[in-house]
């Protein structure tokens, strides 16, 4: 069982950065995949970026490519979001998602999942 927490989210200026972070306990993140996510309101759910924990490859959506890094540290089992240069069209909740194995861009891949925090970036 692999219990997710996000933090850092919050209110900012578009042109303004956040880190997210995504704390794992319960198990070790080695050969888990984890993958952030968001979700606007009445809208589903996409995906960001996503991170093998094992080998550290990882890929981002279109849309966060140049802006956002996403970065591990196995020996702290978190997982981060580094998001800069943020639009109003980032506000969303982001959530964090585990899953065993390399790292997968669609939602229901996950079986863990955090309870997301909410990013709001202002015009």
């Amino acid at each position: 069982q692999v219990t997710l927490v996000e933090s850092g989210g919050g209110l900012v200026q578009a042109g303004g950065s956040l880190r997210l972070s995504c704390a794992a306990s319960g198990r070790t993140l080695n050969n888990y995949a984890v993958g952030w996510f968001r979700q606007a309101p009445g809208k589903e759910r996409e995906w960001v970026s996503a991170i093998s924990t094992s080998v550290g490859s990882s890929n981002y959506a279109d849309f966060v490519k140049g802006r956002f890094t996403i970065s591990r540290d196995t020996a702290k089992n978190m997982v981060y979001l580094q998001m800069n240069s943020l639009k109003p069209e980032d506000t969303a909740v982001y959530y964090c998602g585990a899953r065993p194995g390399y790292e997968l861009s669609t939602s229901r891949a996950y079986g863990y999942w955090g309870q997301g925090t909410q990013v709001t970036v202002s015009s």
